[in-house]
């Protein structure tokens, strides 16, 4: 990877380690899914007069993304984290990683070297234990639909891969305007108080608002359609569990979360799987004629 490939790497991760912390301040005024689809309406308003149309092989693509890493994706996620912990929610949904790195194999034919193995590893018992700390209290349910989210989003960045390259702009547009029907049809069904909320709504909720809509989604997702198209899976993946270190800082700093022990030996950990897994492979040396 190049230095700005590599910077690009690590500046995803902080936009949505951060993110976490940010959006349960608009989750205490907002549901959950309505907030999500207010947040993929604006993205598709921002983006659509830049982007052009799709073509029909793009089209099929962006259908099958929106279900994915739009609506299963997200809205597992916003569901989770309005119930759990910034902190141990950001380091749950890390578990993406490794369910991209074993589809990759299969999928995209990304057979990883021993060294980046073992960094998974680490960095996954970092945040099994992080995720496992009885100082911080993180219900079960919230949690198991942030690792459903970290599920859906591995499927889609397998995807993406799998089917690109595609413009990270228009993917993302029209990607957010086909998942906003979904989440809102779950959101009138399951959520009340959507109308009430966007009355009573503080200059907080919509700094949030602001956050998730430009750095988390067109910064942080823009850059990562860009690096899913230049770069292996195998490289990108691992990256992304630094946003465990970030979610945890976020939450400690923005929602005044526990910082114990326990949390931040399962942030080391990831930090060191990370580093391993961007170890150079050795280039043997050309034999002598």
């Amino acid at each position: 990877m190049t230095p700005l490939e590599t910077f690009c790497a690590v500046l995803v991760p902080l936009l949505w380690g951060v993110q976490y912390a940010i959006v349960k301040v608009g989750l205490a005024t907002f549901p959950p899914l309505s907030f999500l689809g207010l947040r993929f309406a604006v993205v598709a308003l921002i983006l659509l007069p830049f982007v052009g149309w799709p073509t029909m092989r793009e089209l099929r693509v962006i259908l099958l993304l929106s279900i994915v890493l739009g609506g299963l994706n997200f809205g597992l996620a916003f569901v989770g984290l309005a119930g759990a912990p910034a902190s141990v929610t950001g380091i749950a949904n890390q578990l993406w990683s490794p369910f991209a790195l074993i589809l990759a194999w299969p999928l995209l034919g990304e057979r990883p070297s021993w060294h980046v193995v073992v960094g998974v590893l680490i960095a996954f018992a970092g945040v099994t234990l992080a995720v496992a700390d009885p100082e911080v209290v993180a219900p079960l349910v919230p949690t198991l639909l942030v690792i459903g989210s970290s599920l859906a989003l591995a499927c889609g960045s397998v995807l993406t891969k799998k089917y690109g390259p595609l413009d990270p702009m228009r993917l993302m547009a029209w990607m957010s305007l086909f998942t906003v029907p979904q989440v809102l049809a779950v959101s009138a069904v399951t959520e009340a108080g959507q109308l009430r909320a966007l009355a009573q709504a503080d200059q907080a909720a919509w700094l949030s608002f602001a956050y998730t809509v430009l750095l988390g989604g067109i910064g942080g997702f823009g850059l990562w359609f860009w690096l899913l198209a230049r770069c292996p899976m195998t490289r990108l993946a691992p990256f992304t569990l630094l946003q465990a270190v970030f979610a945890l800082a976020g939450g400690v700093v923005i929602r005044h979360e526990p910082l114990t022990a326990t949390l931040v030996a399962g942030a080391a950990l990831c930090i060191a799987g990370v580093a391993l897994t961007q170890r150079p492979v050795p280039v043997s040396a050309a034999p002598p004629r």
